[in-house]
């Protein structure tokens, strides 16, 4: 932790906004993850925010724009010492809660930022990203749009997820892109194949979501048929379930040997693992572990002082290419697009 247990800070991109070194992802405290707790969520909030967590992230997709609503309230007690960062591009439908689709197109871009704009409280976004890419549209017309906001004052800096390097060089050469954001974790190293180069080589920020592998990273699973509840998402997720968890949780084990050593949590080296990618890679990255408990949020930004020594990252540098399970179930069909 930085001066007075603060965060230390990163900025998001060359000309980015400068922000903890860890934010808060917070598409749990609306939907996802079984049943919700509105004050509790509220208190995490505000927890997290005393520790110097100011980037806090959303999407209109998350509860159909629920959770933008009901972050409102703290982005008004709090507007000027935050970075708000919301999404467009999965498309959900309020009578087909099963249904995902995805669009780009410069219309929707342009109506999904008032709308949020509205259940925010807000008269600007910092940092908008592009949820998934749609490739029926030219990546330069839709990024091109988001730069008209930007130019209209609505938004502050651009970011994008779950793109390849060759998208993020092609996007950023239309306008400059501050943050990508994808699945990193001890579990999940596909940006790591060329993402990660190209985000160093333009000087964007990594902002990873999931990095403590949607939970599995603490220990908590072994199978998820039993051990989440019938309304968490989790359970359609071929990591958590039958065979590949009961797989998965035997990885845990340098985990477990590492954390003892440090006398931390396996999730605070799960954390602290994705906290050096940044020296690693020679790039800024700030991972948003998503949380509904105080008590949560302050055991992850603990996480952020943790260093690994050589021989700890040579450890568990073997887990990722051993995870059984994809990340998502079959995504073939444009209605049962990805969850994030």
């Amino acid at each position: 932790m930085g001066d007075g247990g603060k965060l230390p800070t990163e900025r998001l991109g060359t000309d980015g906004p400068l922000v903890g070194v860890q934010g808060l992802g917070c598409m749990g405290m609306s939907e996802f993850y079984g049943e919700t707790d509105e004050a509790a969520a509220r208190e995490t909030l505000e927890a997290a925010f005393d520790l110097g967590v100011t980037l806090y992230d959303t999407s209109n997709a998350y509860g159909n724009g629920a959770n933008e609503e009901f972050l409102a309230p703290f982005v008004a007690a709090h507007r000027d010492g935050i970075t708000l960062a919301t999404k467009f591009g999965i498309v959900r439908k309020v009578e087909d809660p099963a249904f995902r689709g995805v669009d780009n197109s410069p219309e929707y871009i342009r109506r999904s930022a008032e709308e949020s704009l509205k259940r925010l409280g807000t008269d600007v976004i910092d940092l908008y990203y592009m949820h998934r890419r749609d490739p029926r549209v030219p990546l330069a017309e839709s990024v091109g749009a988001m730069a008209e906001l930007v130019q209209a004052g609505k938004v502050r800096h651009l970011g994008l997820s779950e793109v390849t390097g060759a998208e993020l060089r092609e996007a950023h050469a239309v306008h400059p892109i501050a943050a990508v954001q994808s699945e990193w974790s001890l579990f999940s190293r596909d940006v790591e194949v060329s993402l990660v180069g190209a985000a160093a080589e333009l000087g964007v920020a990594v902002v990873p979501y999931s990095p403590l592998g949607r939970g599995f990273l603490t220990g908590s699973f072994q199978d998820a048929g039993t051990d989440l509840p019938a309304t968490d998402f989790r359970r359609r997720q071929p990591r958590f379930s039958g065979d590949n968890a009961r797989h998965n949780a035997g990885l845990l084990a340098p985990v477990r040997e590492v954390a003892a050593a440090h006398g931390a949590t396996l999730g605070q080296i799960a954390l602290a693992w994705v906290h050096q990618r940044a020296d690693v890679h020679r790039l800024p990255v700030v991972p948003i572990p998503g949380t509904r408990k105080a008590a949560r949020v302050r055991e992850n930004a603990a996480a952020a002082a943790i260093v690994l020594t050589a021989e700890e990252l040579a450890a568990l540098e073997p887990i990722g290419a051993q995870v059984a399970g994809d990340r998502y179930p079959d995504m073939s069909s444009t209605a049962n697009a990805r969850e994030q």
